[in-house]
């Protein structure tokens, strides 16, 4: 699982360092594309392919169903890491996010990772360590242990 959160600079050429943990679970294939929110999404293979398939199994009739393959497949690219950790972020994705090279945070979210600017990641994080909007937030979310 990715899991935890990174600073990691993007360099002249859009190339992102990936954290040393999340390049292991890269299964040698991965795609990149924009997030929900104003971030980037970084998936692998085998997970791509599953948000995929969901997307090919909705009702093409249905318009909010083309807005998000668009969103999503629209926006997607194949990456690889290179030797040395590397991935690069394509154009129109780094314009997306406003950034040329700098600072950004990358952010494990179970089975894909995000990538944020950082005062984007900073106003989520503030808004996650507000714990009275947090209890009527996730109050109707049920995390407790399925039934067997």
């Amino acid at each position: 699982m990715f899991l935890g959160q990174y600073q990691h600079n993007l360099d002249d050429k859009g190339r992102l360092m990936i954290p040393a943990r999340f390049r292991q679970l890269l299964d040698g294939d991965a795609f990149i594309t924009q997030g929900f929110d104003k971030c980037l999404m970084v998936m692998t293979g085998s997970y791509f392919k599953q948000v995929y398939e969901r997307i090919e199994a909705m009702n093409l009739a249905d318009p909010t169903a083309r807005l998000l393959r668009r969103l999503i497949l629209s926006n997607a690219y194949p990456v690889e890491v290179d030797k040395i950790g590397r991935m690069l972020v394509p154009q129109n994705l780094r314009t997306f996010l406003a950034i040329e090279n700098g600072e950004l945070v990358v952010a494990g979210q179970g089975e894909y990772f995000e990538v944020w600017m950082p005062a984007l990641w900073s106003e989520q994080m503030t808004q996650l360590q507000d714990t009275e909007a947090n209890k009527a937030r996730f109050s109707t979310l049920d995390l407790s242990k399925t039934q067997s």
